[in-house]
């Protein structure tokens, strides 16, 4: 088992992340969070947790230097740079790529937030590498053009009343060259902090992570309507969620 604080350089800054290799795993999820958080993000910790159990590697990566942190809490300079925050998701990409307790594993993606349309960019440049992604309450339409360029399956999480960040989700799913599916937890809101909701989403993550590939790769063989991706393949500990625009 690997589990240590690790530093990389990426675009030229020292990141800080945390790996966790419980074991054999399937992959490694690398988290990207969102605007204001960081690798202690409690939330994604908590994600982390569920998909470290269901034997996955993780890594939550600080992407902004604590300088940058500082800047960025009284100008939000930094956390709406979406290409910056893709280049340096890209570059821990790599990173995992030449590091002996991640090298021969594929990469999913985890983005909260602006840290999801990080992901997205990173997933189009690096498509060899990622396997798949998941956005919890993100903003895919940030990523603008590499939205038709991702090919890794996308699995786009909101919460019901999260309304304006859904219409975002449902503009920005429109132009995902990917197979993808909307998951929706009613009542829900943008952090999830109601009774259940982090629970259903790290359950649907680890669901997607787990099955949402294999179908999709199944679909696609058989050129299937919605893009091969099961209606049940993020169902399970999410109860009364509901789906949309699968393809």
């Amino acid at each position: 088992m690997v589990s240590e604080t690790v530093l990389m350089t990426a675009d030229g800054s020292a990141l800080v992340g945390d790996l966790v290799v419980p074991g054999p795993v399937r992959s490694v999820v690398l988290f990207a969070h969102g605007s204001g958080s960081s690798r202690l993000s409690p939330r994604n910790r908590a994600v982390a947790g569920v998909l470290q159990h269901a034997g996955f590697g993780t890594l939550l990566l600080d992407l902004l230097t604590e300088q940058e942190e500082r800047v960025d809490a009284v100008t939000a300079e930094h956390r709406f740079d979406i290409p910056l925050l893709g280049r340096r998701l890209t570059a821990a990409i790599d990173w995992l790529a030449g590091q002996p307790a991640t090298r021969e594993l594929p990469v999913d993606l985890f983005g909260a937030s602006t840290g999801a349309a990080a992901a997205l960019v990173a997933a189009a440049r690096r498509p060899d590498r990622v396997r798949a992604v998941v956005s919890r309450g993100g903003r895919p339409d940030l990523a603008g053009d590499a939205l038709s360029e991702v090919r890794a399956p996308v699995l786009l999480i909101v919460g019901g009343r999260d309304e304006q960040v859904l219409r975002m989700n449902q503009d920005g799913a429109r132009r995902l060259g990917a197979s993808h599916k909307i998951l929706v937890i009613p009542g829900a809101t943008h952090l999830f902090a109601e009774p259940g909701a982090l629970e259903a989403v790290a359950n649907a993550a680890r669901e997607w992570f787990l099955y949402g590939v294999e179908e999709a790769a199944r679909g696609a063989a058989g050129d299937t309507a919605d893009g091969g991706v099961a209606h049940g393949a993020a169902d399970a500990g999410t109860r009364g969620a509901r789906e949309e625009g699968a393809r």
